[in-house]
């Protein structure tokens, strides 16, 4: 798929793997629309790209809405990235044995709603937006591309609600594609290994916590660049041969238990 002129919609796109994927989109041609709670840097991206940013909260459909809109507003619409998402670690079972110490149910919701309820959603209604717009080559209509992570498949002990998430947002990726060949959008799923991106910090404390996570990476020995995902995410839009696929970009890490 050719990315001139097309619009695309990135949530969680004001920084980290979304910001990457953004700025990559955007020099391809796309008109990004910046989709994210975090007004200041969203707006400062999208000036810097040339698009256009939407406060948008994943789980609020009509939030959702507005930045698919927005983006037929500025060419039709062709791409949506699904990079927004919240973490949440901690044990199942508290240290006293009193019911109240267990896991927060609530975050435990919280999680699902945000990184698995809210990515189907931007694709429900995005695909809508996609499935009026005129067809390419072969049919083509559009591409979605979700961020889930390796934590789908290596879970780290406390990451019962993130694994959850991110497992389901892969057990979705065929079903869906299955569902939207029918319109001729395709659907791919990128899994990141451990990504230096914010979340990290900064300083002295910063640099030895990721010293010691690069320790795990199989080759190369480092933490990976948000561009080097970008990469994988605008590969899986850019070549209409990729679909119902799900890719870790990750090192060859296998996470181990904690």
């Amino acid at each position: 798929m050719d990315l001139n002129g097309v619009s695309a919609i990135v949530t969680g796109g004001a920084s980290g793997i979304g910001a990457s994927t953004a700025r990559l989109l955007a020099s391809k041609g796309a008109k990004v629309v910046v989709a994210d709670l975090q007004e200041d840097k969203g707006t400062a991206l999208a000036n810097e790209i040339g698009g256009a940013f939407c406060k948008v909260d994943v789980t609020n459909t009509e939030d959702i809405i507005n930045a698919v809109e927005m983006a037929k507003s500025m060419g039709p619409v062709r791409v949506l990235v699904n990079s927004a998402g919240i973490g949440w670690a901690q044990r199942t079972v508290g240290k006293d044995g009193s019911y109240d110490s267990a896991a927060n149910l609530d975050a435990f919701r919280k999680v699902i709603a945000i990184n698995l309820i809210g990515t189907f959603d931007c694709i429900r209604i995005a695909a809508t937006a996609m499935s009026t717009t005129e067809p390419l080559e072969h049919g083509e209509r559009g591409a979605i591309v979700n961020i889930a992570s390796v934590a789908a498949f290596d879970g780290q002990i406390g990451q019962a609600s993130y694994s959850a998430s991110k497992g389901g947002v892969v057990g979705m990726t065929l079903p869906i594609a299955r569902d939207l060949s029918a319109i001729g959008v395709r659907v791919n799923t990128v899994a990141p290994g451990l990504i230096d991106t914010p979340i990290y910090g900064e300083g002295e404390n910063s640099a030895t916590f990721k010293a010691n996570l690069e320790k795990g990476v199989l080759f190369p020995h480092r933490l990976g660049d948000g561009s080097e995902l970008a990469s994988m995410v605008v590969e899986c839009i850019t070549n209409s041969y990729m679909n119902a696929e799900t890719i870790r970009v990750d090192g060859g890490i296998r996470m181990p238990p904690k």
